[in-house]
């Protein structure tokens, strides 16, 4: 799912059965391809996209690398207060993609699996509409 600034869905889609991992989405939709065709667009992700910071890390945000165990208290506080402020910045994001999951029909999915998709499009839709009228 991506979202402006302002919480309010800008896409939700590349719906697939099962779990995929963060990298693995990456790959599979392209998504640093289209970043490098749009060079005036930034994004701001979680730690499971760390691979994508790195490779287009100019367009890409995300939360700074986790110092080791043996790491200085300065670093340590240093990572502390980096990670407050990424997060403080992605909360509107966050609050949007937990939106979709209050929906009672997401939250106890009793369809069949191949309608799973389409339902939850419709439900993106439908977020994003109330979004935009606030």
């Amino acid at each position: 799912m991506v979202s402006h600034g302002q919480g309010r869905t800008l896409w939700a889609g590349a719906v697939r059965p099962g779990r995929m991992h963060h990298q693995s989405t990456v790959k599979t939709e392209g998504i640093a391809g289209l970043l490098t065709q749009r060079p005036g667009v930034k994004v701001r992700v979680d730690a499971g996209y760390q691979g994508l910071a790195s490779a287009v890390a100019e367009q890409v945000t995300a939360p700074p690398r986790k110092p080791p165990k043996d790491a200085p208290a300065a670093a340590v506080a240093a990572w502390r207060q980096a990670r407050t402020q990424q997060s403080s910045t992605r909360i509107r994001v966050e609050h949007a993609i937990a939106e979709h999951k209050h929906w009672r029909s997401l939250q106890r999915w009793l369809g069949r699996r191949e309608s799973f998709g389409e339902t939850y499009l419709a439900v993106a839709g439908l977020v994003s509409d109330r979004a935009a009228r606030r």
